[in-house]
């Protein structure tokens, strides 16, 4: 399918009534249980990915080519529009951002997060000008090809600033982000204040609000147009792990081995060859 076309059908998940729920996946099987399970668009999520390689998230420990190498995985195994999640772009210039965006295209992804973080845990948050110049490469680079989701990080790097994350969102929807997203505001009233603040412009919620866990319908009639899991659904996971681990260490073989079967499992692979 072609990017533009691609593109459209994409875009055209956040628009509709209600939006989508779009679950992150780590790798190749939790990846085709959420096409399975009937989900229409899927994500990377830079956390987990950088978890299965052992390393640390937004510390530029993954690189640009590995990301790329594995979102192009799951969209080919499961034929769904998969969204990057790709820290800051990959680069420390606008023009790095922009050839991140144009190899993203290539490998075929639907859209693409673009953060303000930097990776300096003394300055975590970019200057304003500087992450407002990368979502507008971003967007250029883009040419209605791949959806861009311009993202500010404030909230959960210790800067809950409300009103600076709604200029710096604001400011992504001027220069063209199709979508935006500010992890974990504090309440539902705020979250309220940042679609209010940039509509039209579709927000990605992170889960819910800081404060609360809402369900999908809540989120809905917030205005909310799409949802991502970001790592949870890895967390979740490896929580079951831990668990059957330490049954194991308490000797409990069989809690140690309740799991999904290889049954399913061979059902789930067969899927990636139809």
């Amino acid at each position: 399918m072609a990017g533009s076309e691609l593109y459209e059908r994409f875009m055209a998940l956040h628009t509709r009534d209600g939006g989508l729920v779009m679950p992150n996946a780590w790798d190749g099987l939790s990846a085709l249980m959420l096409a399975d399970a009937g989900f229409e668009a899927i994500a990377t999520s830079s956390v987990a990915l950088a978890a299965t390689l052992g390393r640390s998230d937004g510390r530029h420990e993954v690189t640009r080519d590995e990301h790329l190498e594995h979102a192009g995985l799951l969209g080919r195994l499961t034929g769904l529009p998969v969204n990057g999640d790709f820290e800051d772009g990959y680069g420390d210039t606008p023009e790095d951002v922009a050839w991140t965006v144009e190899a993203s295209v290539e490998s075929g992804l639907a859209g693409i997060g673009i953060e303000d973080t930097s990776g300096d845990p003394g300055q975590p948050i970019r200057d304003f000008d500087d992450a407002v110049d990368r979502v507008r490469s971003a967007v250029d680079a883009a040419k209605k090809r791949i959806v861009v989701t311009g993202r500010t990080d404030n909230f959960i790097q210790g800067r809950p600033d409300l009103d600076d994350t709604i200029r710096r969102l604001t400011a992504y929807a001027e220069v063209g982000a199709d979508v935006l997203h500010a992890p974990y505001p504090p309440d539902l009233d705020a979250l309220r204040a940042i679609i209010t603040a940039v509509a039209p412009t579709p927000v990605n919620v992170l889960v819910s609000p800081a404060d609360k866990v809402l369900t999908v319908a809540e989120l809905q009639k917030a205005g909310v147009k799409r949802i991502s899991l970001g790592p949870w659904l890895y967390v979740h996971a490896m929580g079951a792990l831990e668990q059957a681990t330490n049954a194991l260490v308490a000797g409990d073989l069989a809690s140690a081995t309740t799991g999904i079967s290889f049954e399913r499992m061979g059902e789930l692979l067969a899927r990636s060859k139809n």
